[in-house]
């Protein structure tokens, strides 16, 4: 039997997902001694947790991956790779949440138009897999029945043909690239 999850559950990983912000312990004799980094204790780490974490600060819920557990005055861990400015946007969000100021947008939220290509998407499959034709699910999907006579040079044929190709890639394992949006072409 599967248990529920709890929604707070972190079912990611700093490794796959570029928005999850590492952390660590300051190395010494780095921070500023006229602005002290922020604790541990201000941020609400527990103590001795290593691995992933969801905190909530400003209504907004920030992940984090714990590199180290006693973290006393937190650092950011940003690898130079391809997909830094991610991370520093990420790391930007978290320390504008921890100092009282507005986070700002998450950039990986997906847009309404982005989110209803994807369910689209799946429904078209669904309609696939269930032995459906094209123009059968084009109907469904957008509604205008088109005969069988003019499908061939219809827009709508050529939308579902566009909307059916996104589907497969997306089936076909493209869809590891949704965890990486907007930031698609790294």
């Amino acid at each position: 039997m599967r248990s529920a999850l709890n929604p707070r559950s972190a079912l990611w990983s700093a490794a796959v997902l570029p928005g999850v912000i590492a952390l660590m312990d300051l190395p010494a004799g780095l921070a500023d001694p006229d602005h002290p980094p922020l604790s541990s204790v201000f941020i609400g780490l527990p103590a001795g947790r290593l691995g992933e974490l969801l905190i909530q600060r400003r209504g907004v819920i920030l992940r984090l991956h714990l590199a180290a557990p006693g973290i006393e005055a937190a650092s950011v861990i940003l690898p130079l790779d391809a997909l830094f400015e991610v991370r520093v946007q990420a790391a930007l969000r978290l320390w504008r949440a921890l100092t009282g100021r507005r986070p700002g947008l998450d950039p990986a939220i997906l847009s309404s138009e982005r989110t209803n290509r994807l369910i689209l998407a799946l429904r078209a499959l669904d309609g696939l897999d269930a032995g459906a034709t094209q123009r059968e699910i084009a109907g469904v999907l957008f509604g205008p029945k088109v005969s069988a006579r003019d499908w061939l040079t219809h827009d709508l044929h050529f939308r579902m043909k566009r909307l059916v190709s996104f589907a497969r890639g997306l089936s076909e394992g493209g869809y590891r690239r949704l965890l990486l949006h907007p930031f698609r072409g790294r």
